[in-house]
C-alpha cells in the first residue's frame, strides 16, 4: 500500500513555474512506476508524465513536452513535476499516481494508488 500526498500547487500567471511534489509513504516507493495526471473542470483525467522505479525512462504528454519534467527522489520517496512556461490551459487539478512494476504506462486506470490532488490555476 502507497500513500501519496501532493505538494506544491497554486496560482501562476501564464509563463510562469511551479514544481509539484508528491510524497509517498512505505519503504517500496523506488519498486513503483510513478505519474502525474491531470484534470480540468468538466474533462476528463488526462495524462501528463510518468517516470520508471529507477528514473531512467520517461514518459509527457505532447501537450507539455516542451515545457514540464518529471523526476523522482528515490531516497526521499519524491516524485516532482516542473513545470514552465505555464498556460492558462494547463489550469487543473493535478494528481500523483503509483503503480507496481516498472513500465511506463499512460493510461490512468493501470495505476493502482492516487493521491488527492493539488490544485494548479494558470492566470492570462
Amino acid at each position: 500500500q502507497v500513500q501519496l500526498v501532493e505538494s506544491g500547487g497554486g496560482l501562476v500567471q501564464a509563463g510562469g513555474s511551479l514544481r509539484l511534489s508528491c510524497a509517498a509513504s512505505g519503504r517500496t516507493f523506488s519498486s513503483y512506476t510513478m505519474a502525474w495526471f491531470r484534470q480540468a473542470p468538466g474533462k476528463e483525467r488526462e495524462f501528463v508524465a510518468a517516470i520508471s522505479w529507477s528514473g531512467g525512462s520517461t514518459s509527457t504528454a505532447d501537450s507539455v513536452k516542451e515545457r514540464f519534467t518529471i523526476s523522482r527522489d528515490n531516497a526521499k520517496n519524491t516524485v516532482y513535476l516542473q513545470m514552465n512556461s505555464l498556460k492558462p490551459e494547463d489550469t487543473a487539478v493535478y494528481y500523483c499516481a503509483a503503480r507496481r512494476g516498472g513500465i511506463v504506462v499512460v493510461t490512468a486506470f493501470r495505476f493502482e494508488f492516487w493521491g488527492q490532488g493539488t490544485q494548479v490555476t494558470v492566470s492570462s
